[in-house]
């Protein structure tokens, strides 16, 4: 059995390693009494209550159940930061208003104690006409952040409120007139008065003198890596926004931004963080040479990490050069329990812990992890998808299907997703509708790579094997994990191990699923299955 340090709550689940409540590092065995009661301040007896998270049906087997107070929409504790609203005359300063609301939620999130909705799942609100209690109820938080920004030359005037979304009240209001060059004390205003807000009116927690030294102290902490120069700090902003865009001239772009901002601050821990980012996603899209693109991103994360080496972010994204290029599974392991460490609430950090300790086989882990995810981030269809991947490797098929519609119902063209799904549903002897599913995919070769799969494993060899020779014919290039794969379910195995070998040699990424991958379990009895493992760095 584990306890949580924080929070008290025990788990029975050996695998786990942090609190799905706080995110708090678990400690081996209790630590009080074993029935020691947990009180949360101004909680009225006998109404700690249960409630699904996005209004999923309490069978749905991927809900995440949390504690609540009647009628309210989640953790007491738990906060989400929309996108401020640019009041400006200049449209082009939607990145510093957009830039104000990332910041502050990003703090908020290394704060102990609370949980903060993620960006994309608060961002997705934006230009759209919703009421704050309908957005409590869709990400499942207690209160919002919402705020504005007018710019008039180089001052600058912040509008911001705290608000209870069960009854609409205004916890805390401020306005803020300053100029550009207070930008660092007016996020950390904002940021201490929320904190300190939430802890005395909403949290019961009283001495408010303490508690102000006290928050003080934890933001301060919380911004680790920041810049020294505000001008830095806007460009950090211009180049998040474009990153964000995820196009190819928006990457580049931001890469610029990100390169003036170190030209102003070389010591910029967290723009170095970024900048490793963005240089991974040009690599992992083929927009610049793989080797060249993750030897930049290795540089970058190296001096964030010089400069600061307990920062979250430049621990994740050494996770992900280690994991995705190196190779290196015993690295990235400990990599991102380091990040996990220092940003317990972070969904992008959860994400991606979840999919590491999928494809080291530890699914119970991993779906704790992306269950947690879930929860940080509800609106987001790339991490439902993540979860559905997981649980289908885990072989909780019910639980994988529900997952990916989830993904599919929040973006219904998403790539992927309906493949995947297709998959799932053949394998609970469900083929009509998987190939339906399968067919509706978007986008072309995820299409032929289901249907060639689907098809086979009903007997229509005639179907599937024209789909795979469209396949070999229009999209051989940087496909070899995924014709491996068809040809495993086809129980070739001399062919599949042919193509996971040139997809070893092309260092395909998608390799590094290999050992999870139940489209490969038919190969795992073949001797040359371990030496392949051996080969990609699995132990």
């Amino acid at each position: 059995m584990k306890r949580c340090p924080e929070c008290r709550r025990d788990y029975y689940d050996d695998s786990l390693l942090y609190c799905l409540d706080d995110g708090a590092a678990l400690l081996e065995g209790p630590s009080t009494a074993d029935h020691e009661a947990i009180t949360v301040p101004n909680r009225p007896p006998g109404t700690a209550g249960l409630r699904p998270v996005n209004g999923l049906r309490t069978d749905h087997p991927t809900e995440v159940l949390q504690a609540s107070l009647p009628g309210s929409f989640g953790f007491i504790n738990s906060i989400a930061v929309l996108p401020f609203a640019n009041l400006s005359k200049n449209s082009d300063m939607e990145y510093f208003s957009d830039g104000l609301a990332e910041e502050l939620s990003n703090v908020l999130s290394k704060i102990r104690g609370f949980r903060v909705a993620a960006r994309t799942s608060a961002f997705s609100f934006k230009n759209n006409p919703t009421t704050i209690p309908e957005i409590g109820s869709k990400l499942n938080v207690a209160s919002v952040v919402e705020g504005s920004v007018r710019m008039v030359g180089e001052r600058m005037r912040i509008a911001v409120q705290l608000v209870n979304v069960t009854d609409g009240f205004q916890v805390w209001s401020d306005t803020y007139d300053r100029e550009l060059d207070d930008i660092f004390a007016v996020q950390d205003d904002i940021a201490e008065s929320v904190v300190e807000e939430l802890r005395i009116r909403l949290l019961g927690e009283e001495k408010r003198d303490e508690i102000s030294e006290r928050v003080t102290a934890e933001v301060a902490d919380a911004n680790r890596g920041r810049a020294d120069d505000p001008e830095a700090q806007l460009l950090l902003m211009q180049g998040r926004y474009f990153l964000d865009r995820t196009t190819r001239d928006d990457t580049i772009k931001a890469i610029e931004y990100f390169r003036q901002a170190l030209a102003t601050d070389p010591e910029f821990a967290l723009c170095w963080a970024e900048l490793a980012r963005a240089y991974t996603i040009e690599a992992g899209r083929a927009w610049v040479a793989v080797e060249e693109g993750y030897e930049k991103a290795r540089i970058a994360v190296h001096k964030a990490l010089e400069f600061e080496p307990d920062l979250a972010e430049g621990h994740a994204m050494r996770e992900r050069i280690q994991e995705t290029y190196d190779w290196d599974f015993d690295g990235a392991d400990e990599s991102m329990r380091r990040a996990l460490r220092l940003a317990p609430g972070n969904s992008s950090v959860l994400d991606r812990a979840a999919i590491l300790a999928y494809k080291l086989e530890r699914f119970e882990e991993a779906l704790a992890l992306s269950r947690r995810a879930v929860a940080q981030d509800p609106l987001s269809a790339a991490i439902w998808h993540n979860v559905g991947l997981i649980a289908h490797a885990a072989g909780r098929l019910e639980e994988s299907e529900n997952a990916f519609r989830k993904a599919l119902e929040l973006i219904p063209q998403r790539f992927l997703s309906g493949a995947f799904l297709g998959l799932v549903l053949v394998d609970q002897g469900r083929p009509e509708e998987a190939r339906r599913q399968a067919e509706q995919e978007p986008e072309e070769f995820w299409r032929l790579w289901a249907l060639s799969i689907i098809e086979h494993s009903v007997g229509r060899t005639e179907e599937a094997d024209k789909w795979l020779s469209v396949l070999l014919t229009d999209y051989v290039v940087g496909s070899a994990f995924q014709i491996a794969e068809i040809y495993s379910m086809r129980g070739n195995a001399d062919a599949g191990f042919e193509w996971l070998e040139r997809a070893l040699a092309e260092r395909d990424s998608g390799i590094t699923h290999v050992k999870a991958d139940p489209q490969l379990r038919p190969l795992h009895d073949d001797p040359r299955w371990k030496v392949l493992l051996r080969k990609i760095g699995f132990d």
